[in-house]
């Protein structure tokens, strides 16, 4: 077998490779024989059906197996040997000529393989970086606790309606004269939330509103636009709403107010477990203390985003085997067509040059990661979940359980690789360039976020 490789220009490369015969030879009449001496046919006992009949009827498809396996093996072999940074796949050239499998002799072939631009992107501390470190300001833990006290809260009855009240009552269809229309839509134990009323004027009919009261509304009104929201108020189909134009009575059952649950020692108990915090100063303090690696995460975010830029701009522009790789992503996307790849060419680019600098970033900072790392991501991940509904004292074994199963799973597995190699990245780079230190408030950080 000969392999060569040429690349004139340095990313638009050419993989030709010719095949001898010596190369496949016995691995084809090995399988052969193997279908020797599975094959039955009429005639033979298993096993003695002439070599000749076994060739001619499976051997230029056993030919053509073998040299595509041998062809695959030696193709990424000689890639890896020979250090070729490529991107995508190989493809067969536009110069490949049709080559006749079942004449003896050498084939030959040839593949289009794109190759990553070279450069070399460093970083050091004379790279100057800003770093927004997001205070935690009482705010923040006004907010926290104000989150913990609803998610432990309650509905409770209330004499009078307000705010975000929720109230239940049975409601009747009107005729044109204001009264109850016979055969007209009724619907019991219907409720209303009067703060997500569209309608301003329906709105105000609640204001004040006791059990026991009667009002006069009109649902299409109230939801204009949204058949599905009067339907499921009236519990009809929807159907049943698109003409509805008149005036229900709504008699109140019923009014409930929701009461967040008192700051004391349930709360801080459902919160951060059994008597981790006894006073509400401790509570705030352990509130701050879980805020703080959420900010850090978003610091961190921001950090790589203007690393990334201040990365890019340091290596400049690169060029690209633009035609071959419009070839492969045409390849990879042929449910899609020309437009998509043409659409989307300029983005991938972008996302490509950033892939190839993280990748010399990876290298240099010998970044590896470990079995440990991979829980540590998962149990992360999972805590964060837990977080989202407001337990934050999910004991180690449970997080452990949890990150276990999901760790069997290979797409979750590419996933958290992905994201621990990050993490592991951002760490580093942070103790490498000089990072200038900017102490900013979540406000001007979102503010600095949607700038970009």
């Amino acid at each position: 077998m000969k392999i060569t490789f040429d690349c004139p220009d340095k990313i638009n490369g050419q993989l030709t490779m010719t095949i001898e015969p010596a190369d496949y030879q016995e691995q084809v009449e090995k399988t052969l024989k193997n279908y020797r001496k599975k094959a039955q046919v009429p005639g033979f006992r298993p096993g003695m059906v002439p070599m000749g009949m076994i060739k001619k009827q499976y051997g230029t498809a056993v030919k053509v197996e073998e040299i595509n396996k041998l062809m695959g093996e030696k193709l990424y072999g000689y890639i890896q040997e020979n250090k070729i940074e490529m991107l995508g796949e190989p493809l067969p050239s536009e110069k490949q000529v049709p080559q006749d499998f079942e004449k003896e002799g050498d084939l030959t072939f040839v593949f289009d393989i794109a190759v990553a631009p070279e450069f070399k992107v460093e970083l050091t501390n004379k790279d100057k970086i800003d770093y927004y470190q997001i205070k935690v300001e009482d705010k923040l833990i006004d907010d926290q606790v104000q989150m913990y006290a609803s998610q432990a809260g309650e509905f409770v009855k209330a004499e009078t309606f307000s705010g975000n009240d929720t109230i239940t009552g049975d409601m009747r269809e009107l005729d044109a004269d204001g009264n109850t229309k016979e055969g007209g839509i009724a619907a019991e134990g219907a409720m209303v939330m009067p703060a997500y009323i569209k309608d301003e004027d329906q709105k105000k009919l609640f204001d004040g509103c006791k059990a026991g009261d009667i009002i006069t509304f009109n649902p299409k009104k109230a939801y204009p636009d949204n058949d599905a929201e009067v339907a499921s108020l009236l519990k009809v189909q929807k159907d049943d709403v698109k003409d509805l134009t008149a005036d229900f009575s709504y008699q109140i059952t019923e009014i409930r107010h929701f009461q967040p649950a008192d700051v004391d020692q349930k709360l801080f108990d459902r919160v951060f477990g059994e008597g981790t915090v006894t006073d509400e100063k401790a509570f705030r303090e352990k509130i701050a203390e879980t805020i703080a690696p959420q900010l850090q995460q978003n610091s961190d975010y921001k950090f790589m985003l203007d690393l990334r830029q201040y990365a890019e701009n340091k290596v400049g522009e690169l060029t690209f085997p633009e035609a071959l790789l419009k070839r492969v992503m045409m390849q990879n996307n042929k449910d899609k067509g020309a437009d998509f790849v043409e659409k989307n060419f300029e983005g991938s680019i972008k996302e490509l040059k950033w892939h190839l600098i993280k990748q010399q970033l990876v290298a240099a900072n010998n970044i590896k990661v470990e079995e440990a790392d991979l829980k540590a991501v998962a149990k992360e991940a999972i805590r964060a979940q837990f977080a989202q509904y407001g337990m934050s004292n999910v004991p180690d074994d449970v997080l452990e359980n949890y990150a276990a199963e999901q760790l069997k799973k290979r797409e979750n597995v590419d996933n958290f690789v992905d994201r621990a190699v990050e993490t592991k990245l951002t760490e580093a780079l942070k103790n490498v360039v000089k990072l200038n230190q900017k102490e900013v408030t979540l406000e001007d950080f979102n503010k600095l976020m949607q700038e970009k």
